[in-house]
């Protein structure tokens, strides 16, 4: 095993399983990926992380959707994974501060409460509202609960920042 000075087991043997061969080095570069255009439909990000989320209502301050725990944002356990988690607080909580035709804003802070978990095939409830706008900064509040049961998942405060020019 290698070992630090220390005696303890170095980086370099938990890089190795990540290092590419020379084939596989090769295969990669000749990727052609090409860029993503804003308005030119989902990402693949978006299309991986936010498929299945049903929109149900859109108010001024409010907006809440559905979404029902998808395999492939499980965890080994069958949970909702809590990045996943992290990622709809993201997205959710910037939504409702988005204006349509002006670039999204920048998320600037956010504080999750992990409070319970939920399984695969749970549908989940998310709720986000704006808490208060000053300038270009402005905080919403996101509630993920269990459709069925009422039970909260988690609860995030978000903060983001959005410089737009004046249409004045």
């Amino acid at each position: 095993m290698d070992q630090n000075e220390g005696g303890k087991p170095s980086m370099e043997k938990a890089k190795r399983p990540l290092e590419l061969t020379d084939d596989e080095s090769e295969a990669v570069s000749r990727l052609a990926v090409p860029p993503h255009r804003a308005g030119a439909g989902p990402s693949f990000y978006e299309y991986f992380a936010l498929r299945g989320i049903q929109v149900d209502l859109v108010e001024p301050g409010l907006v809440v959707c559905t979404f029902k725990v998808p395999l492939h944002l499980s965890d080994r356990s069958g949970r909702l994974a809590n990045g996943a988690i992290a990622n709809l607080v993201d997205e959710v909580g910037g939504a409702v501060v988005h204006v349509e035709g002006l670039p999204m804003n920048v998320s600037v802070d956010m504080c999750i409460s992990y409070m319970s978990t939920a399984k695969l095939h749970d549908e989940l409830e998310i709720t986000s509202r704006v808490l208060g706008q000053r300038g270009g900064y402005s905080g919403t509040i996101v509630l993920m609960r269990n459709k069925v049961t009422g039970e909260v998942i988690a609860e995030g405060r978000h903060s983001l920042f959005g410089r737009h020019a004046s249409k004045l």
